[in-house]
């Protein structure tokens, strides 16, 4: 028993000894690690610094060579196949027709992951379009009329969904992006080759909800992106060529087809950006929701616009509301600031675009400023300098569309000086690029230039023909006022552009032009209002002394 005692003992402590030697190489391994890189920087830095212009050019040709003509190539070729499948394939018999085209796709999949061996990249963009192919003859067996196979829809529809899973299970398992984008990106340009139903329309859904898988699990922002514009794209396309998205049915239910499926598109890029907004890069969120917000408006409004101009505002109302709701999820999740004053924004212009549908004349003006002066003001509340800097753009809307014939024109150019100040005043500015400081005097300069237009506008619709520069002083006279009311300098600078304008017109214009006594009320009215304003800046230098 002791001689048993005696050799486990030494073989515990062969084995603590063995330990400390591994620890002792993995010690040793790690430094000189460290170490290795050391004698790289020493001062050879004057011999290898010189030739930089020629690798630059050298890569960009690589580039092009290995990243878009491997790219290019692979969508031709696919292109290509489908076309010989649409054509072609219809004068074998039904099982020549499977088994070909699967063929076709397994050989090319194969020859993708053998390549892959040696070139990882390039096999890799050989084995997606090898998947794509796959998905493009599950398509068309039964939606390729030349190549049908299946008459039911349903069974048609289920095994598409079956490959749109198992394209995600492979590409997420391979960790591949580039098998994702291109399987998915060339499954849904595929799709454009056939005649157009509502079940075509679905495939595309599908394809675009494994894209978004990636967006949502692995966070890749290539793929969804490039199937957000795909999907819309092609719903473009689809539009132009057919008319409508249901040949053959009602008008009202070819409406309701087109703006559902424009719903659904918008709903599930949305949901896939919000459920984890802070994962993703800022730009990308804010290109997500710009396309979507572009692809949304202008194909459900062309859609309306062609069926029913009546109900143009109400499908825009919602698409703003819509929005309105995504910047409250976008804050409930605590996304970045950006993400939710983008959605905030988009809201407000969606808003201004409805305006016209409804409104025309004197009411569009007032529901242009009525938009941009809440757009202002909300933008306190929720300290959005984005929805400040809409706002203020749709005032300018609402000056310029102001014509001299408008009736009410002077009530509405009073309110937009109203609105001009009320939105400049308080709440932060940001401008990219720009200190806070220097964005905050730039803002208010842009609001103060309103302002002053606006004022010139209404004073010089006021006056008679004659007397046009003796209404440019009183404006400049009544923007005085303004800066001096609040305290501050752009409004002021502003006057005196303005004046400077009127007295270049008194002297240019007017002296030779003018009546007598037109000159003479010009002039007395011009000389007391220039010395009430410098009276004015002389008590307030007092003061300050």
């Amino acid at each position: 028993m002791s001689g048993e005692g005696e050799g486990q003992d030494l073989r515990d402590a062969v084995k603590r000894l063995e330990a400390t030697v591994a620890a002792l190489e993995t010690r040793l391994a790690s430094l000189e690690a460290r170490e290795a890189p050391r004698p790289v920087s020493a001062p050879a830095l004057p011999s290898v610094t010189p030739p930089v212009a020629a690798p630059e050019q050298r890569d960009l040709e690589a580039h092009v060579g290995t990243y878009w003509l491997s790219r290019l190539g692979i969508v031709a070729l696919i292109i290509g196949i489908a076309y010989l499948i649409t054509y072609h394939f219809g004068e074998l018999g039904v099982l020549a027709r499977v088994g070909a085209g699967y063929l076709l796709s397994a050989g090319l999949g194969a020859f993708g992951l053998w390549l892959a061996r040696r070139h990882q990249l390039f096999g890799r963009i050989v084995f997606g379009g090898g998947l794509a192919l796959a998905y493009f003859v599950t398509y068309a067996l039964h939606f390729i009329p030349a190549v049908r196979v299946i008459d039911s829809e349903v069974l048609a529809l289920v095994l598409l969904a079956g490959f749109v899973v198992a394209i995600v299970t492979i590409a997420h398992r391979m960790q591949s992006e580039t098998v994702a984008g291109i399987a998915l990106f060339l499954g849904l340009h595929t799709g454009m080759l056939s005649d157009i139903t509502a079940f075509t329309l679905l495939s595309t859904t599908l394809l675009a909800a494994g894209a978004l898988f990636f967006l949502v699990r692995n966070r890749w922002v290539i793929v969804p992106m490039s199937s957000l514009v795909a999907v819309y794209s092609t719903h473009v396309v689809w539009a132009v060529r057919t008319g409508h998205m249901a040949p053959g049915a009602p008008e009202h239910d070819r409406l309701v087809l087109s703006l559902g499926f424009l719903a659904l598109y918008f709903l599930l890029f949305s949901v896939a950006l919000l459920v984890r907004p802070r994962d993703l890069p800022v730009r990308a969120s804010l290109a997500f929701t710009l396309l979507n917000w572009a692809g949304l408006t202008s194909l459900g409004a062309y859609e309306v616009s062609q069926e029913q101009d009546s109900g143009l505002f109400t499908f825009l109302l919602v698409v703003a509301l819509a929005h309105g709701a995504g910047a409250a999820v976008s804050r409930l999740q605590r996304a970045p600031v950006a993400l939710t004053h983008a959605y905030l924004a988009l809201t407000a212009v969606t808003l201004a675009l409805a305006m016209p549908a409804r409104y025309d004349d004197v009411a569009l003006v007032a529901a242009w400023t009525v938009t941009g002066l809440v757009a202002g003001l909300a933008a306190r509340g929720v300290a959005s300098p984005v929805l400040r800097g809409v706002g203020v753009l749709i005032l300018y809307v609402a000056l310029g569309a102001c014509e001299w014939e408008t009736p009410g024109r002077l009530t509405l150019l009073a309110g937009l000086v109203v609105a001009f100040v009320l939105v400049e005043r308080g709440g932060t500015v940001r401008v990219a690029g720009l200190p806070e400081p220097e964005a905050r005097t730039l803002f208010t300069a842009i609001c103060a230039v309103g302002a002053g237009l606006s004022l010139v506008a209404l004073v010089g619709a006021r006056m008679p023909e004659g007397l046009v520069t003796l209404g440019w002083v009183i404006a400049a006279f009544l923007l005085f006022g303004v800066g001096f009311a609040v305290r501050e300098r752009w409004y002021r600078l502003a006057a005196l552009a303005v004046l400077g304008l009127a007295l270049g017109r008194l002297v240019l214009v007017d002296v030779a032009k003018l009546p007598p006594d037109q000159r003479v009320v010009t002039f007395i009215l011009l000389g007391v209002m220039l010395l009430l304003v410098s009276y004015t800046y002389t008590r307030l230098r007092d003061r300050r002394g």
